[in-house]
């Protein structure tokens, strides 16, 4: 027979029903709560450490009783912000209910705390993208309403420009080193949108060389170009109410970044470079994924034809992303906007930062190239092989890899975008109207 003893500490990692509580005696629910209140301590000192912004009982006290910033005394206008960030230590871009690692709330933690806005609800806020986990961006660009020195009728003057409140030096004082906000641009236009007025986004992903066959990938770029549905190259978000998928590609390239490595160099560093006036969820990660596996010389690059065929090919066959750490957003486009205001004391400082954090990655890359250098001279001394110089680039493909490999067309397929949007009407996740 069980003891309470004995099935106390059977119990003590389990959710109990209400029926076994009223089983436990007085001592052993004694434990039970005291058990609760420590994990629940422990529960709270590892919030507060994941927000390194996250504030005392005693600061927060502190912090209403002094006065309040008294927006109904100051002017607003409306700009464009430009800022880049390296993404990869955070959650992505927008804010999550149950994140603090978001780019966007930094960002707005900033523009409360310098009193540049009341509220994000009455900013009238736009960005331009939503970059995923991960991904970074070199030319984000958001619209907002902000505080100003000045009224209305007198901010595009250019001395009132030129001695408004200095935004970018402002906010980096508050952000995170890794988040830098670079220039500002005034607007007349108060519906002017980040999202809605943007001509163009550019997006690089960044890759060594390697082994890899960079004409077989160009080739495979070139059937990008145009008007096609790239349902099979993207991760269909039909739960959102996305449902139609057709996108234009203005251009798709394969660079090497410049540097003082040959073209030939294993360790010379490419990028692809793809330019279109929206993307889809997961759209360029499938796409690199798609023309590694044919600078691998796995696939041929017509399969690119193939998959933008959906009369052929109406089902996504079941292939890994590529990695989100090199994608960036590198640059958006707004037509008439080329007045940006730059402060050079500003551009000198984010320049200085940039340049400590490469400083560091670049001594960690160092070494590990020479111990990778090292124990390559092993191999050949010890067991007559010399090991690659650099990745394949199979490295940079997500989730585990094939032992025989399967061409992507004979791979089992997805459910098809009319499966996919019953699937969601019937449970009432879609509105039929989104889709007549």
């Amino acid at each position: 027979m069980t003891t309470n003893k004995e099935w106390t500490v059977n119990k003590r990692n389990k959710s109990l029903s209400q029926e076994e509580l009223k089983e436990m005696s007085k001592e052993e629910l004694i434990e039970k709560i005291i058990q609760l209140q420590s994990h629940n301590l422990q529960l709270r000192n590892i919030i507060q450490k994941r927000d390194p912004d996250g504030e005392s009982s005693n600061d927060a006290a502190s912090k209403k009783r002094k006065r309040k910033f008294d927006f109904s005394k100051s002017h607003r206008r409306h700009i464009l912000l430009k800022f880049l960030y390296f993404g990869w230590d955070y959650q992505g871009y927008a804010s999550q209910e149950d994140s603090t690692a978001t780019i966007e709330y930094h960002l707005f933690k900033a523009l409360e705390r310098t009193c540049l806005i009341e509220k994000r609800e009455s900013a009238n806020y736009h960005r331009c993208g939503r970059t995923d986990k991960g991904v970074s961006a070199f030319s984000q660009t958001i619209s907002i309403d902000v505080r100003s020195k000045f009224p209305p009728d007198e901010q595009m003057l250019p001395e009132s420009i030129e001695n408004e409140l200095n935004y970018c030096v402002m906010l980096n004082q508050s952000l995170p080193v890794d988040i830098r906000c670079i220039s500002w641009h005034p607007l007349t236009e108060p519906e002017f949108s980040a999202r809605f007025n943007c001509q163009e986004r550019i997006y690089r992903y960044f890759f060594p060389r390697g082994t890899l066959n960079i004409p077989a990938m160009e080739e495979g770029c070139s059937y990008l170009v145009g008007n096609h549905d790239f349902r099979n190259l993207c991760k269909m978000d039909v739960a959102n109410g996305v449902v139609a998928f057709m996108r234009s590609i203005a251009s798709a390239r394969i660079r090497q970044v410049d540097n003082e490595k040959t073209s030939e160099d294993p360790h010379s560093m490419m990028f692809l470079e793809i330019r279109s006036n929206a993307f889809l969820w997961h759209q360029i990660r499938c796409i690199m994924a798609v023309l590694l596996l044919i600078g691998l010389n796995k696939e041929e690059p017509e399969v690119v034809r193939e998959l933008l065929d959906i009369e052929k090919n109406p089902r996504k066959p079941q292939y890994s992303l590529a990695s989100d750490i090199p994608l960036n957003l590198y640059e958006t486009v707004f037509e008439g906007k080329d007045s940006w205001v730059y402060n050079q004391h500003t551009l000198e400082r984010v320049v200085k930062d940039i340049e400590t954090q490469w400083i560091f990655s670049s001594i960690k890359t160092t070494m590990m190239e020479e111990v990778a250098k090292d124990l390559r001279k092993v191999l050949e001394e010890k067991f007559n092989q010399y090991g690659e110089t650099i990745c394949c680039g199979e490295e940079l493909l997500q989730g585990a890899k094939m032992r025989q490999y399967k061409k992507l067309l004979e791979r089992s397929k997805g459910e098809s975008l009319e499966d996919r949007i019953e699937h969601f009407i019937k449970k009432r996740r879609l509105n039929v109207n989104e889709v007549s």
